[in-house]
């Protein structure tokens, strides 16, 4: 048996997770924490778990080996060093860091402390991205030129950050709007599909609604990669559809999804001619929150993100709104 440590509710997959959480009988929630205890206490409620004021009472007892951090961003380095020094093994919901300086801080004290870490970047398990990492490295693409990804829902539209979550539209509390909220989930996929560095970034930002203030609701960013590669990253809480998110172009070959399809075409792959969707894929994997929770368990080679991985992606985004705010090109920091 598993048991956890929640640590923080405010993000909106919170309900997620403990549905999640709710569902295995190979997990049990003890404890729940939150700066407001109210939160606190209706998802201990749920959970049938313990409300506690004091962070202590978690980090403290030796029978809880795992903790969920789903607090605001602005409070995970002080949660995320507290858990390190207390040898817990922890699941971070994205994006890790407030800044990139925070998130290398922190990725510094979970290595030392040689726990298991975990962030919210389940989009790795899709077949079709599993799919186009590996055909990158075995060379079906040839030498890719371009890579492009698209994240985008209409969260500002629709009114998600109105109430219980308003926090992830302020960016005194969240670290970013809404470009840096969904476009780390794309930077994250770019990132580990062309597993090369990132030499330098820029990008545009915009405000459509004004219903979160001045908070940016969208924006494209361009990324240099090494070797001359290039990266573009949309991301969008005001579209009201997105037919189109992902192009990859290279000397041997291309893919793209669109309208849900995924197309393939290859000079080197058998069959593989780009006119009909590709399917021959692999199986896709569990939620990233259930591989943290089955690396917890002692369940060995769960394919998690690590947590350098988690604050490179923070210096990256870091320095895509640097770019926009200076209108520039900008080196992403490396530690």
């Amino acid at each position: 048996m598993l048991n956890v440590g929640v640590v923080g509710v405010a993000h909106i997959h919170m309900p997620n997770f403990a549905k999640r959480m709710k569902e295995r009988i190979d997990v049990k929630v003890q404890k729940v924490w939150d700066p407001e205890a109210k939160r606190a206490q209706k998802y201990a409620d749920d959970l049938s778990a313990f409300a506690v004021k004091k962070l202590d009472e978690i980090w403290n007892d030796p029978n809880i080996s795992a903790v969920v951090i789903c607090s605001e961003t602005k409070l995970h380095q002080d949660l995320v060093l507290a858990a390190a020094k207390a040898k817990k093994h922890m699941f971070v919901e994205k994006p890790l860091g407030f800044s990139a300086a925070d998130a290398f801080r922190m990725a510094s004290a979970i290595e030392k402390a040689k726990v298991l870490f975990q962030t919210g970047y389940m989009m790795r398990g899709s077949p079709v991205n599993m799919f186009v990492r590996e055909h990158i490295k075995k060379g079906s693409f040839g030498e890719v030129t371009r890579i492009r990804l698209s994240v985008c829902h209409s969260g500002s539209l629709k009114g998600w950050f109105d109430t219980d979550y308003r926090w992830m539209a302020d960016a005194k509390q969240a670290g970013c709007g809404g470009y840096g909220d969904l476009g780390t989930h794309g930077l994250d996929l770019m990132l580990w599909m062309m597993d090369r560095p990132v030499e330098r970034v820029t990008a545009d930002l915009g405000t459509l609604t004004g219903r979160y203030g001045k908070i940016d609701e969208f924006g494209e960013g361009l990324l240099h990669f090494k070797g001359g590669a290039i990266g573009s990253l949309a991301a969008s809480w005001v579209d009201a559809a997105h037919p189109v998110s992902m192009l990859v172009s290279g000397t041997k070959g291309h893919a793209y999804v669109a309208d849900g399809k995924f197309y393939f075409q290859s000079d080197t792959v058998d069959g593989a001619d780009g006119k009909a969707p590709w399917t021959n894929l692999p199986t896709a994997l569990p939620h990233a929150f259930e591989l943290f929770l089955d690396a917890a368990l002692g369940k060995p080679n769960q394919p998690l993100v690590t947590v350098r991985e988690a604050a490179v992606r923070n210096a990256v985004m870091e320095a895509l709104y640097q770019g926009a705010k200076r209108g520039a090109w900008v080196k992403p920091k490396t530690k």
